[in-house]
């Protein structure tokens, strides 16, 4: 099933995003993301970044107790990329599976964040974004997941939840390593996602300028 399933064809903005991205004044993800504009619309995903997959990393029946008796719901985590450097992440509760699944697309298109992919390896000397470009840590409950880099030809040293995560977001050699209870899927998914948010969110720290380059400045 592909992301897009979601998408409106008869859509009319309501943000100031929305509006930007409809008259061209913003014509890509990145240029989206750095506006410093809230993401309130999935359908501004879906012309920015065609062709996204998903993934249904986990379904559960959720029971709660009310005042006219047991209510029975579904969650369903979902995990949206584009395979090369762009991942959301959400759950969506719903009465049906199907619904739920489109709750959880929807949403996990507002969360989306940019991978920075690189070679982060030192045993790598691949000038292809095809890894982190450090080592990131994420946390979800009791879990944590790292992500370190790997050199090209490695492949995903991760379980089947931390590389479904890894892979739609564009990440093709990666060791992990998983702390906690990794049995609980929505934590497993959402550290990996957490992990690679941080890494989105880091900076990379100023190299000093050498002697030559400090004299040609003055």
């Amino acid at each position: 099933m592909s992301a897009n399933d979601y998408n409106d064809d008869g859509w009319q903005p309501v943000t100031r995003l929305g509006r930007m991205v409809q008259e061209g004044d913003i014509d890509t993800m990145e240029d989206a993301l750095s506006s410093g504009l809230p993401l309130k619309e999935p359908e501004v995903v879906d012309q920015l970044l065609p062709g996204l997959d998903d993934e249904v990393l986990d379904i559960n029946m959720v029971q709660r107790m009310t005042d006219s008796g047991r209510r029975v719901k579904f969650r369903c985590v979902v995990v949206v990329g584009n395979r090369d450097g762009y991942v959301g992440y959400a759950e969506g509760r719903d009465d049906q599976v199907g619904s739920a699944i489109q709750k959880a697309i929807g949403i996990a298109k507002l969360n989306m964040i940019k991978v920075p992919r690189g070679s982060g390896s030192w045993e790598d000397r691949s000038d292809r974004p095809h890894s982190l470009t450090r080592r990131t840590t994420g946390k979800a409950g009791s879990v944590e997941v790292e992500v370190i880099p790997a050199p090209e030809g490695l492949g995903l040293a991760a379980s089947d939840t931390v590389r479904h995560v890894l892979e739609l977001a564009g990440i093709e050699n990666a060791w992990t390593k998983s702390h906690g209870n990794t049995r609980t899927t929505v934590n497993l998914a959402k550290a990996t996602f957490n992990a690679l948010e941080n890494a989105s969110q880091s900076r990379h720290p100023r190299r000093r300028p050498n002697r030559e380059e400090a004299e040609v400045s003055e």
